[in-house]
Order: C-alpha cells, then sequence, then structure tokens
C-alpha cells in the first residue's frame, strides 16, 4: 500500500487514517478516485461532505457521504458518492454476515477484518478487478461473511460460489499463532487469508468463466480430481511432498491445483503491493542494466501492464530487505519464501490473467455483480465446505 498525501497540507498519510494529524483535517478514502482526501462538511447540507482545498483554488464540485459504518460503529473510513443510493461503502456492502457484535470480542475482531478486507479492496481495484463505483448501489466482487465458531459448528475459512467465508478467530493474534505453529506454516495473516481466498473467487470469474481452463491445466494441472480427497491425502501425508519448492509458491500449494492456484494469487498480490509501497518512497534497487547503478522501483498498480521479469528482479532484492529489516528488530522473516523457476513460471501465469483482464476492463468498464449490495446482518454461524 502506497503513502498517500493530505492534498490540503502535504502531510504523509496512511490507509487507515480518519483526521491529519498536521492540520487536523477530517479524512475519508475516496473508492471512486482511489485515493485519500482531506474533507470538509458542506456548509448547510448535513452529513454531506467535499475534498478540502486550500485559499483560492476552486471548490471541488464532488460531493461523499460517510459509510454508515463509519457513522454507527466507527468501522470505516471510505466515502459513499451521495447519488449512491447504499448507505454503505463499496467495501462493506460485500459484507454479507456479521458475528454477534453484542458479544465483547467481536467488535474488534470485526473491525480487524474490515481493515483488511479494505486492503484487498484497493487493489483488486487498482488491478481493475472490482468496480470502484458500481451503479445503483450493487456490490461487486466476492462477498462476505464473518462468522464465528459455536458449539458443535465449527466455522471453515473458505470460499463457495462467489461467497467467502473468515471465522472472526483470525482476528485474535494469539489464536492465529497458535494455528500457525500447529499447522507448520510459515506465514498466516488475516490479510493473506483475504488473498487467498479471493483467489478462489477469481478462479470461478477469470479462468472458469474465462475459458481459461485448458491453459491453466497446462501450467498448475488437472483442478477436476476430486478436491476432498485431495485435501485430505495432503494433512495425511503431514503437508509434506519431497522437493515441493521446485515447483510451488508454498507447500500447501500442493494439495490441489485449486488451491496451487490461489496460493500464487495471494503471492502475486503480495508482490504488486509490496513494490508500490516501496515505489512511493521513492526506493531503488540494484539495477540490471549495465549502464545503470540502479533503477527506481516500479509502481505496478500505475503503470498499465508492467514487465513480469522487471517486477521479479526488483521484488527479489526488496524481500531481501524487508526480511533482513525484521531480523535487525529480532523478528521473524516478513516473507519466509524463494521462489523457484517453477513457481515463478505459475507466478507468470497469474500476471498474464490479470493484465489481460486489465486491458479489456480499461477499453471496455467493469462490470459490477447482479446482486444489490445492503446491509450486513448477524445470523448464525455455518460450516464452510469450500477451499482454504
Amino acid at each position: 500500500m502506497k503513502t498517500f498525501h493530505c492534498q490540503y497540507c502535504g502531510h504523509p498519510l496512511f490507509f487507515e487514517n480518519v483526521e491529519c494529524l498536521k492540520c487536523n483535517s477530517a479524512l475519508a478514502f475516496l473508492p471512486d478516485r482511489l485515493n485519500m482526501a482531506a474533507i470538509e462538511e458542506v456548509a448547510g447540507e448535513e452529513g454531506v461532505w467535499r475534498p478540502r482545498v486550500r485559499g483560492k483554488k476552486k471548490q471541488s464540485a464532488s460531493r461523499y457521504r460517510l459509510c454508515d459504518n463509519h457513522t454507527k460503529q466507527n468501522a470505516c473510513n471510505f466515502a459513499v458518492p451521495v447519488a449512491d443510493p447504499n448507505p454503505l461503502c463499496v467495501a462493506c456492502r460485500l459484507t454479507r454476515v456479521l458475528p454477534d457484535l453484542t458479544q465483547p470480542e467481536n467488535p474488534a475482531r470485526w473491525y480487524r477484518l474490515e481493515v483488511a478486507k479494505r486492503r484487498l479492496f484497493y487493489t483488486l481495484g487498482k488491478l481493475g478487478l472490482v468496480a470502484t463505483s458500481p451503479p445503483d448501489g450493487t456490490a461487486d466482487g466476492p462477498i462476505f461473511e464473518f462468522l464465528a465458531d459455536m458449539p458443535g459448528q465449527p466455522v471453515m475459512t473458505g470460499h463457495s460460489q462467489g461467497v467467502i467465508t473468515i471465522n472472526v478467530a483470525e482476528a485474535d493474534d494469539e489464536e492465529r499463532t497458535r494455528l500457525k505453529v500447529a499447522m507448520h506454516e510459515p506465514y498466516r495473516t488475516i490479510l493473506g487469508h483475504f488473498r487467498h481466498e479471493s483467489g478462489h473467487y477469481y478462479w470461478d470469474r477469470l479462468i472458469d468463466e474465462g475459458g481459461r481452463v485448458e491453459s491453466f491445466r497446462e501450467v498448475f494441472g488437472d483442478e477436476s480430481q476430486d478436491y476432498q480427497q485431495a485435501l485430505q491425502d495432503h494433512y495425511a501425508r503431514g503437508g509434506t511432498m519431497p522437493e515441493w519448492q521446485d515447483h510451488f509458491v508454498s507447500e500447501y500449494a500442493t494439495a490441489h491445483p485449486w488451491e496451487d492456484w490461489a496460493e500464487t494469487w495471494a503471492h502475486y498480490l503480495h508482490m504488486v503491493d509490496l513494490l508500490e509501497t516501496a515505489a512511493s518512497y521513492n526506493m531503488t534497487v540494484p539495477s540490471q542494466d549495465e549502464q545503470e547503478d540502479v533503477d527506481e522501483v516500479v509502481n505496478p498498480l500505475e503503470t498499465g501492464n508492467p514487465d513480469f521479469n522487471l517486477l521479479v528482479e526488483q521484488w527479489v532484492p526488496l524481500t531481501l530487505l524487508v526480511n533482513s529489516l525484521n531480523r535487525s528488530l529480532g523478528q521473524d522473516d516478513a516473507y519466509p519464501f524463494a521462489l523457484s523457476v517453477g513457481a515463478l513460471q505459475k507466478l507468470r501465469y497469474v500476471h498474464d490473467v490479470i493484465c489481460e483482464t486489465r486491458s479489456r476492463v480499461a477499453s471496455e468498464g467493469a462490470r459490477p455483480n447482479r446482486e444489490k449490495g445492503g446491509g450486513a446482518t448477524a445470523a448464525a454461524p455455518q460450516t464452510a465446505s469450500a477451499a482454504t
């Protein structure tokens, strides 16, 4: 995620900020612009806001409301264009079911999940994979259900038919760390879950519905093999496969081609997000060009369809830097993976599919889902039987 700047005073802003610490302007993220903005309430129009301007600059004609989850729950910093009839922003309307917020631990859990979901939405929006201003209050993208375990009703984090279920316990650091250790995982984060599960959603959209199944099988293998049996076999062998590093981005990717795709998809989102962050800080990396000492890091979210080889050339030294910084602070590696030639081939496939989709969206415009976005409701938890 890049660092934003207050257009009123120039102070650096972060994605979750709601107030500029220098000029005290109220802040909101404007999804239709995919940008943070200082805002001010319009005189005589209660609850209506506009981007704040300095001095004699012309006032913006844009008008927004704050998301209902901000005004009622203080749980969102996205704005909603006044012409949009939905009281929820384009990210919050994707959440269909919430945990019981009367339980003392659940509001904080819900907030952490929504933060990760908004970060996912930003990246998908930048890549042209979701509509950032869908018409008539509709929702574009996967639908989310945030559920809590109940006696005899455990919740599986997973995806099924366009719906992503997240067990809210993943928002508890202690529980997430326990599962990470128990399952021998080198990496487990809330945002990582969202990125992985979105990969399952986009397999349906871009591979199955996009007519790419044959090319997918050439790279990832035959996904028609029994999925549940493949998972059982994976866990029965302790999740290990000899020399898996030669062909997969992670050990879990060996379980089934669907999981291989989802893990690779998540790693691609890791890559473009980290590169955007580095580019926003004007970072440089060693140049592959003998005539140059260093190259500026490219922002893959704002440069059309960047060359995949260039992304990898810059990604590798950045991950080494991030890991070295973490070790300097006594922390584990932030990115505990080494990508092989086989894994990079799969990552390139994901890159090509996204670039093709991005180009089509740029020329034709995004297509929102046909589902009307509404408010989230609390519901009894149900077991998700989809991929994890």
